[in-house]
Parts: C-alpha cells; structure tokens; sequence
C-alpha cells in the first residue's frame, strides 16, 4: 500500500487534439511547482495524474491547490488490483475520513467505483456493493445513504487500485505559459495582483512592471511589491519585476502640465513605458487593475485617454468588479493583507485635488507635449531594476 495524490484537470478534456500540449505544459507547472520535493514521481494517466512516492506533508497539498489548470486532487493510496488489498484500502480511509467525528454511530456512506481496466472481474457496480458490503460488515454502527452520504469512498481501478475520500478544490483555470505572456502594471494596491491573478489562471505568463518614486515612495513599498508578487508567483510560477524610476516623470509633469491632468498623464507614461518593457519580454498585452468608474482615471473616457497611449491591446479582468468583489478576490488568494500594509505607492502622490473625469484626447496629448517625454522614458527605462521572483 502506497500514499499518493491524484490530480484532476478540468478544460483540458475540450482541447481535442490539442490537448496534449496542454496535458504537457501543465505537467512541467506540476514539476516546477514541486521541484523541491526531489524523490516524488509524477505519472500521467487517462485524465488524470498521481503523484507518488510523497511525503505526509500538507505542504505539498497546498503547493498543489494553487497550480492553475488542477480542478481538484484527492490524496489516496495505491494498491493492488485484488479485492484484499482493496477492502483493506477502503477500511483506512473509513477510518480516515472518521477521524475528525470521534465516533462511526450514525455515519452515512456509500461506495462509488470507477473501472477504467475492463479486464478487472467486477464491473463499477458490483465493485460498490461488494466492498459497501463489507464496510457494513466490518462497522456495524453504519449506514449506507447513496443520496447525501457523509462519507463516499472512491475507488478506481486502473493499472492499480486507487481508493480515497477526499475531494480537495484546485484552482481550476488553464496551465501558465499556454495562453502566451503579458506585462502586468503592478502597484501596490489591492486590485492589480488580482488582475495578474485572474489573467494568469487563463493561462498567461506574466511580467510584472512597478513604478517607484523614491524618496517619496520609500524602499518598504518597493518590498511590498516584491513580496506581492512572491505571492503571485505560488500560482503562477517565477515572475520578472521591473522596478521602473519613475520620480523625476511625476516631477516634470507637475511642474509644467495642468494640475488635473496629473493622474491621466501618469498613466499615459506608465502604458508607454509598461509597453517598451512588455516587447522586451515578448509579451503581447498589457494588464491593469482598473475597475471602470472606480476613480477618476477609470471612467469610459479616461480610460480610452490611457489606451490612446499604447498601440498594444490592454486588458483590465476587474472591470465590471466592485470594490468589495476585488476585495473578496484578493482575500481568497492571499494579496488582501500584504496590499493594505500602509506604504504609500507612486499613484497616491502628486494627486489633483480635482482629477478631470471627462478628458479629451486632442488636450491631453497638447499637455503631454509640454514635456520631453522621449528622452523621459528612456532615462527610466535605462535604469530598471530587474527582479527575478520565486514563490
């Protein structure tokens, strides 16, 4: 009797003959996920993977329930195709799956087979009743219900007999680098690391790109952002931050552009230089945390402002999200508590008091003018800081 960890993937079923591209980029995701736990071995099996030879370590179980492209995994042993072993198999996890309760009185259960091997004697039915059979033999105190059980016991006989009872969540999505690569615009909010979260469970690869002012951001934003994207990176696998200067931009256009231009020209600059780094890295798009209406720089009109900047496509995953949405989302995948840490970022300074909402393209780009923003962004963009980030 073996331990092992069954993975199960979702969408791939419906990429026909593409599928094993998919099936292969999401087993290299699963490699790298796990490369430090150097003994275990991964096997493909029909709509399926196993882990094997794998440590008692609820690390791993975590690792695994943020790989993209997994919708669920059980952990489970491995034994022979006999109907011993089996029963023998089916009685720990039983036992297991009782742990917690303190007492088999009044459990419900029932037994659901899986038999990929048709040359196994006993077809999925029979497999259920005979081993549900002996459970009730063998724990008189129980009782089988096939309609709401508290317990079900899964078996699945393949070139093995697989036997377990826990159905752990995965993330679902499409496995990272098969939907090819984006340039975040990572701040350190709440609502970008979601968007880089959204963006990658469809597949995408991302860079991350930050613009720091310091003094007037200091070196604990800038560690912000980097452990922002630690966390990323525990779904999505190793990120590239570039940590752009950005201080003597915001400086030039405060001192020779409109006050209630600022934000918007800040982001115009932001794109173009989000967009130089983006073809760096052969990235195709551009992500946002924008959120339409959100703030002043995301109505409909300041937003076409901001794209009129970039001939490159932008996407923004939470535009129809509210606050509280993003929030809920940024919760769940771990961001919320790292992006409310209160170490300002280079968008909460230089703000207009009276930010226009309904901006004109012809004007902004006269206001743009007043700057040399040529010889700006190649000044910053010389002296990016690349980082290379790890979960």
């Amino acid at each position: 009797m073996e331990n092992v960890v069954l993975l199960r993937y979702g969408e791939i079923h419906l990429k026909g003959q593409n599928r094993p591209y998919f099936e292969r980029a999401l087993l290299d995701n699963i490699k790298r996920a796990l490369e430090e736990y150097e003994d275990i071995k991964i096997v493909k099996a029909q709509g399926r993977y196993f882990i094997e030879n794998i440590e008692d370590d609820h690390r791993i179980y975590d690792k695994i329930s943020r790989i993209f492209g997994i919708i669920s995994f059980s952990p489970a042993v491995k034994v022979e195709k006999n109907m011993e072993a089996i029963k023998e198999a089916a009685e720990l996890q039983l036992k297991e799956a009782m742990a917690d309760r303190g007492s088999f009185d009044e459990l419900t259960f029932k037994v659901e087979s899986r038999r990929s091997d048709k040359s196994f004697f006993l077809n999925s039915m029979e497999l259920s009743r005979r081993i549900g059979a002996h459970l009730l033999k063998k724990f008189p105190g129980i009782k089988v219900d096939v309609h709401e059980p508290m317990v079900t016991i899964y078996i699945e006989v393949r070139e093995w007999a697989y036997i377990y009872h826990r159905l752990v969540p995965g993330v679902g999505g499409m496995p990272v680098g098969t939907n090819g690569k984006a340039a975040l615009l990572l701040s350190g909010g709440i609502d970008s690391p979601v968007a880089g979260w959204m963006i990658s469970k469809r597949g995408v690869e991302l860079t991350a790109v930050h613009f720091h002012s310091f003094p007037y951001t200091s070196d604990r934003s800038k560690e912000k952002v980097i452990e922002l994207c630690r966390i990323l990176s525990g779904y999505c696998g190793a990120i590239k931050l570039y940590v752009v200067p950005f201080t003597r931009i915001q400086q030039e256009l405060y001192q020779k552009c409109l006050d209630n231009m600022l934000t918007l020209l800040m982001r115009r600059f932001m794109m173009k230089i989000g967009e130089i780094i983006a073809i760096r890295e052969g990235a195709g798009v551009l992500i946002t945390g924008e959120s339409l209406g959100q703030v002043a720089s995301q109505t409909l009109e300041s937003l076409c402002v901001t794209d009129d900047a970039v001939s490159m496509p932008v996407l923004r995953p939470l535009i129809g999200m509210d606050k509280v949405e993003i929030i809920d989302m940024a919760k769940k995948i771990g961001t919320y508590e790292t992006s409310i840490l209160p170490y300002e970022d280079c968008c909460t300074i230089f703000v207009p008091k009276h930010p226009l909402t309904r901006p004109k393209v012809d004007r902004v780009r006269e206001a743009e003018a007043l700057v040399d923003g040529k010889e700006l962004i190649e000044e910053a963009v010389a002296n990016v800081e690349a980082i290379e980030i790890k979960g």
